[in-house]
């Protein structure tokens, strides 16, 4: 076989392979509907704690072939106290928010949940609703209408 032969072979195959990797990324992307459900938090006092559950189906038709971020925008008068689930989060306390990242694999009719253990503001008067919000993001979403929440923490009068 000639050199020229082997060159031409050899390009083809690279040719071949990396069209085969374009497909494989390709691949990564499958067509989900991550939905948030909306899951109140339990009541607390002035200073009190309660825990802040993002909480995501998938409504399908396929399993998640992307990671994919909850991200929980908490209501002022309200700060992250630890530990929070999973052990990836992150605190943006800036933006009074927490970000929890997830593989790809959740399956058709599989859930996910962020758990934010939440403490209130000593200085916050009950009664008062506390309003934050739940999203998720994943590139495979097709359907970002159902992709954000809110959640209501009720801080009722201490004693």
């Amino acid at each position: 076989m000639s050199r020229s032969s082997l060159l031409t072979g050899a390009v083809a195959a690279g040719f071949a392979l990396s069209l085969l990797g374009a497909g494989t990324a390709l691949a990564n992307v499958s067509s989900s509907d991550l939905e948030v459900v909306r899951i109140d938090p339990d009541a607390t006092t002035p200073g009190g704690v309660t825990t802040v559950r993002g909480f995501v189906a998938n409504k399908g038709p396929d399993r998640t072939a992307s990671p994919f971020s909850v991200v929980v925008t908490l209501p002022d008068g309200v700060a992250p106290e630890g530990p929070i689930f999973p052990a990836n989060c992150q605190t943006f306390p800036q933006h009074n928010q927490v970000r929890c990242s997830f593989p790809p694999g959740l399956g058709t009719f599989q859930t996910a949940t962020a758990l934010i253990p939440v403490r209130v503001d000593p200085g916050i008067e009950g009664p008062a609703t506390l309003r934050g919000c739940v999203q998720v993001y994943s590139r495979d979403d097709r359907n970002t209408a159902n992709n954000r929440q809110p959640f209501d923490i009720q801080v009722n009068p201490a004693g």
